[in-house]
């Protein structure tokens, strides 16, 4: 027996196991999507694509939607900005650079509950810090506009130090020698910046960018604690969504059509950030 093959009989049963884990409930939830099932009134009926067709008319969803859209597009490029600086940073040498990544590292370790509702104290309009230390009293997440925000920056508070533990290992991996060989060639920081660092780390920035991506993309616990949706939905997301009419309202027919949805966007935005990494990998 060839290795590949002895290869694919150890895989197996990790295959089996994820199928059943993964494929199953993706098929019960593409069944239930199709019903129109109400456990309050004890309803279960068979109505096709019906609450497909009822998704695109529902401004609840499209308002959900842009919510997730806008707090994916500026989280995650708060975080891949702030993360890449950061990284640059305590890369180099420095005395007490182990407690300085140390340091870096606390808010990623602190629990995604336990961060909101501390934020959620932070950003009080009577009694926060912020407003202290800003000399100004804004309804933080009692405003339409600063709610969203307000969430943004928790979240980028949170989870910049993931992208900054992902690009020091990328920066780490790159030759001593070619910075000095490109110093030695009279390149100044910003093109050594430019022609190397970013070329060589872009692979680890793609891996950065799916992880952060569908994470933001799927938030559910940080807005949820912080602001439960509110103030009128604006910090509502597909996922916050989803949860209130498949739990509150019980309607399991329709929330699992945008479970679905946001499984699909999810699986959309996985191929596309893979496409772009297989192709970095051939050049």
């Amino acid at each position: 027996m060839r290795d590949e093959e002895r290869g694919r009989w150890f895989v197996m049963p990790s295959l089996v196991l994820l199928s059943i884990v993964t494929i199953y409930p993706l098929i019960y939830v593409l069944y239930l999507s199709l019903q129109r099932r109400l456990l309050i009134f004890d309803v279960s009926r068979f109505i096709g694509i019906d609450n497909y067709l009822f998704l695109l008319k529902d401004d609840r969803f499209f308002n959900a939607f842009k919510n997730t859209l806008y707090f994916t597009i500026m989280s995650v490029t708060l975080e891949l900005l702030l993360g890449l600086a950061i990284a640059l940073l305590i890369n180099r040498s420095f005395r007490m650079k182990g407690l300085m990544r140390a340091i870096v590292l606390i808010p990623w370790a602190i629990p995604t509950v336990v961060s909101a509702k501390m934020w959620e104290w932070i950003y009080n309009t009577d009694f926060g810090i912020l407003n202290y230390l800003l000399g100004v009293k804004i309804n933080w997440l009692g405003s339409p506009f600063w709610a969203i925000n307000a969430a943004v920056f928790m979240d980028v508070w949170k989870t910049t130090p993931f992208v900054v533990i992902l690009l020091t290992a990328g920066l780490q991996v790159i030759p001593k020698d070619l910075y000095q060989a490109a110093r030695v060639d009279g390149a100044g920081r910003w093109d050594i910046f430019t022609r190397i660092v970013l070329p060589l780390l872009k692979p680890v920035i793609l891996v950065v960018l799916i992880f952060r991506t569908l994470d933001a993309f799927r938030v559910f616990d940080a807005i949820y604690v912080l602001t439960g949706g509110g103030p009128a939905n604006t910090t509502e997301t597909l996922s916050i969504y989803a949860y209130k009419v498949l739990f509150q309202t019980l309607q399991f027919g329709y929330g699992s059509t945008l479970a679905v949805v946001v499984f699909l966007c999810t699986g959309g935005i996985s191929i596309f950030y893979i496409r772009m990494l297989s192709r970095g990998v051939r050049l």
